[in-house]
C-alpha cells in the first residue's frame, strides 16, 4: 500500500490514515548528519605525538616542508597527510635533518637527490623541466590562435556573399520562395 496516497474507501473502519512521520523526521536529520559525516572525512593530519619536534619553530618548519613533500605511496598527498609508512619515515627524516641544523632549501635538495624531482609536490622551475612549465601556456596560445583564425575564415566567406550554391541553384530556391514551382 502506498503511503503517498489518500485514504480511501480500501482503508479499515476506525482506523486513521498513516502520515509519512518518519520521512519528515529523516529529512530534518539529514543535513545535521550529513554536515556531520562531512566534517569527520576532513583531512586528519598523520603526524604522530612522537614524531612531533619540541620546538615549535622547528615543528613549523617541518610541517611546512612536509606539506611540500609528495608521498611516493599515496602520490597525490603531502606526507604531512599520509598514513602510509614511507611518508611516516620521510617526516622523520626531515625532523632529523631540521635537528641536524639543514636549511629547509638542504632538506628539500636531500629528498630530491635520494628521490628524484617527482617528491616534491610542486616541482621546481629549471632548464630540464622547462618544456614541462611552456607546455601548457604554449598549448593556450595554440589554441585560441586557431580558433581566432578560424572564426576569421568564417567571418570572411560570410562577408563575401558566398552562399554555397550554383546559380541555378540560386534560380531555383528563388522560384521556390516565390511559390512559382
Amino acid at each position: 500500500m502506498n503511503r503517498r496516497l489518500a485514504p480511501s474507501a480500501v482503508q479499515p473502519a476506525g482506523t486513521t490514515a498513516r502520515t509519512p512521520v518518519r520521512s519528515a523526521r529523516w529529512r530534518r536529520l539529514a543535513l545535521p548528519v550529513l554536515v556531520g559525516a562531512l566534517l569527520l572525512a576532513a583531512p586528519a593530519r598523520a603526524v604522530l605525538p612522537s614524531e612531533m619536534l619540541d620546538d615549535p619553530a622547528q615543528e613549523a618548519r617541518a610541517r611546512a616542508l612536509s606539506a611540500e613533500i609528495r608521498c611516493m605511496v599515496c602520490q597525490n598527498q603531502s606526507i604531512d597527510d599520509s598514513d602510509a609508512d614511507l611518508a611516516r619515515d620521510l617526516r622523520v627524516l626531515v625532523r632529523e635533518r631540521i635537528t641536524a641544523g639543514d636549511s629547509d632549501g638542504e632538506v628539500l635538495d636531500f629528498l630530491v637527490a635520494r628521490y628524484g624531482e617527482f617528491v616534491l609536490l610542486k616541482p621546481r622551475f629549471e632548464a630540464s623541466n622547462l618544456l614541462l612549465w611552456a607546455a601548457a601556456p604554449a598549448v593556450l596560445v595554440v589554441g585560441v590562435g586557431a580558433i581566432l583564425l578560424a572564426w576569421r575564415r568564417r567571418k570572411a566567406a560570410g562577408t563575401a556573399g558566398e552562399t554555397g550554391l550554383s546559380r541555378e541553384e540560386e534560380e531555383r530556391l528563388q522560384r521556390i520562395m516565390d511559390g512559382r514551382e
